[in-house]
């Protein structure tokens, strides 16, 4: 995903071998060392052939091998969730600046760090869209509010279909954005062809969107969504009130970030399981209570920092300036 995305952007994309040691069997102990030792490697060559100045690591697996092999190089490492993992712990201890989404972020960390709340950076081009100009380019109207319901860049199943069985219900009441992933297209799809004309005007439904996604989150007056770190960077830009399904099979980050949203009071939290009984009418309760949904949304805007992406490109070019370069072993 992350390779498409990059190379997308016409940005020089490289893969370093990595595979998770927490939480794994015994059996694929030794193939996962043995991947992370190779991903090491690999990352030295990276370096002596890419000679950086400093080094941005986002956390995931996949950075530990870089963290070891650049461990004499000046490094920051950003937190985007408000609770770190395990490998966001162990990048913790090579970096040199530690950025995080939110100040709640700080009891995870030593306060022998450098620990810098900047925000959640969120992509430049999301500042030009309006909410006129968002309904514009989606194509949809200002008789009906607007629902943005999508599960991260992969979809979420759960969702998807919670939403797929509420259609009849929430269409006369709503214009819904639903962006479904690859994974459960033709299932969405399949749904969309038997909704009656009417219903069907109300509907527009997209595998993925890249540069219209500003344009959904500008034009919506409600999402449904995963709680992933997004969440807690893109919401705030835009005000936008949410109903937060925290993925439960994973390490619990989500929920944490969907905690942090609603005990500021911007956003709903729906467990995985409740959804297909409760999605209904907890969205229709929200759309008709303009006070609460009001309210909600000055919440949210209120932890906007449209500033982070700056914030963290200073830090990086401050500790550029410090390293004075490439180490002089390499």
């Amino acid at each position: 995903m992350e390779a498409e995305l990059v190379t997308r952007l016409n940005i020089p994309f490289t893969g370093i071998p990595a595979a998770g040691v927490h939480g794994v069997g015994l059996r694929a102990l030794p193939g996962n060392l043995l991947r992370l030792m190779r991903g090491t490697l690999a990352s030295r060559r990276i370096l002596k052939d890419f000679r950086p100045d400093v080094l941005l690591f986002t956390g995931g697996y996949v950075a530990v091998p870089m963290a070891l092999a650049a461990r004499r190089y000046p490094s920051l490492l950003y937190v985007p969730d408000i609770e770190p993992g395990l490998a966001l712990k162990v990048l913790a201890r090579f970096a040199d600046c530690i950025a995080l989404t939110a100040e709640d972020s700080k009891a995870y960390f030593s306060k022998a760090k450098k620990l810098v709340v900047s925000g959640y950076p969120t992509r430049p081009e999301f500042a030009a869209w309006t909410r006129e100009s968002g309904r514009k380019a989606i194509g949809l109207n200002d008789n009906l509010p607007v629902l943005l319901v999508f599960g991260g860049s992969k979809g979420a199943r759960s969702i998807n279909r919670a939403l797929i069985a509420a259609l009849p219900d929430l269409l006369p009441h709503t214009q819904i954005v639903h962006i479904s992933g690859q994974l459960d297209w033709n299932e969405v799809d399949s749904a969309r062809q038997n909704l009656t004309p009417e219903l069907l005007a109300n509907y527009h439904p997209y595998a993925y969107l890249h540069e219209e996604m500003g344009a959904a989150l500008a034009s919506a007056d409600l999402a449904v969504s995963r709680a992933g770190a997004s969440s807690l960077g893109e919401y705030p830009l835009f005000g936008l009130p949410a109903i937060l399904v925290p993925y439960p099979h994973a390490w619990r980050y989500q929920k944490v970030n969907a905690d942090y949203l609603a005990k500021h009071g911007a956003a709903q939290i729906i467990e995985d399981g409740q959804l297909p009984s409760v999605l209904t009418a907890t969205v229709l309760a929200l759309l008709q209570d303009v006070q609460k949904l009001d309210s909600m949304r000055r919440a949210m805007r209120s932890m906007a920092k449209p500033e982070a992406a700056s914030t963290i490109a200073s830090l990086l070019r401050d500790l550029a300036a410090a390293g004075k370069g490439v180490p002089a072993h390499d």
